[in-house]
């Protein structure tokens, strides 16, 4: 089974955007068909779905009932930017900025246009990443959401513009920023342009903090790469959903590199916390709950 599944569930979400101008060119209107993509072995078609963790075959409506989690091993299945966001905001207070905003093709890359076309078409976004504010247990805050379903969740220009101008909101308005990520590290089709977003992010959360205002980063599975070397480690309180990767490079470059084997729990979010580069684990349950706890312990400062 493949990192990410294209296959997709149509999610209602009442999303409310502004008319804030985009930073960067818009690309033109185009209908783009969605793409034929073959089902999955491990998918059930219909009204079932396979957990790729246990192998239960679970009814849709109850892996839905239950936050997309399995009812058996509560193994976490990935989530789309739109779906997280549903199960985090209070319902009707997200608002989204820069909804128009799209890279260019720096490099000219061969074949990049055309597949990013077809990712749009059939994830319904923009970008790898939206950002908006909202309430979270009648809190406010700005998020900054990435969709691993889109080149998964790789960074390039737009996708750290968007960051960017969201912790810049935040500082704006003085309210916490949150962070939700899921990333395979910086988009190589953008080259040197994609890994400069690395560092405008991270001056940017250096902002957020002169201005005493929390951050606080939750790592999704996976999250690795340039994400994880930028923005993602930098929160104030870092939180992962279990069993979560987390890490920088992959397990085979890192054995072949220290010609060791690795323990079975390497780059697990459990194997972050023992080692201190994450500050808790929580189950998407209660990761509402958790978030709205903490954007009220901290109201008016940062975590330090």
């Amino acid at each position: 089974m493949g990192l990410f599944s294209k296959k997709r569930k149509d999610i209602t979400l009442r999303v409310y955007r502004t008319n804030q101008q985009a930073q960067m060119p818009a690309e033109e209107p185009e209908q783009i068909p969605e793409p034929l993509v073959a089902h999955d072995e491990e998918q059930v078609e219909g009204m079932w779905e396979k957990c790729p963790e246990c192998g239960s075959v679970i009814y849709t409506d109850d892996l839905i009932a239950n936050l997309n989690v399995c009812t058996n091993c509560s193994y976490h299945f990935r989530l789309s930017a739109r779906q997280r966001i549903m199960y985090t905001a209070d319902e009707g207070t997200f608002v989204e900025t820069n909804a128009d905003m799209i890279g260019t093709n720096p490099l000219d890359f061969p074949g990049y246009d055309s597949k990013i076309r077809k990712i749009r078409g059939y994830t319904n976004e923009k970008e790898a990443v939206v950002t908006g504010a909202c309430q979270i247990g009648g809190e406010p805050a700005v998020l900054a959401v990435m969709d691993g379903f889109f080149m998964m969740g790789s960074m390039g220009a737009a996708v750290g513009e968007k960051i960017t101008l969201a912790i810049e909101q935040a500082v704006r308005e003085k309210l916490p920023f949150i962070a939700f990520t899921v990333s395979g590290g910086a988009r190589m089709q953008e080259g040197l342009i994609s890994l400069m977003q690395m560092s405008k992010t991270s001056a940017a959360l250096t902002k957020l903090d002169e201005a005493g205002l929390p951050y606080f980063a939750v790592l999704t599975d996976p999250t690795t790469g340039g994400v994880t070397a930028s923005f993602a480690m930098l929160g104030d309180v870092t939180i992962a959903e279990p069993n979560a990767t987390i890490g920088f490079a992959g397990r085979r470059v890192i054995e072949q590199t220290v010609k060791q084997t690795l323990p079975p729990t390497f780059q697990t979010a459990e194997f972050q916390l023992e080692k201190g580069f994450v500050d808790m684990i929580v189950p998407r349950g209660a990761l509402k709950e958790t978030l709205a706890k903490l954007l009220k312990l901290h109201k008016g400062g940062a975590a330090k």
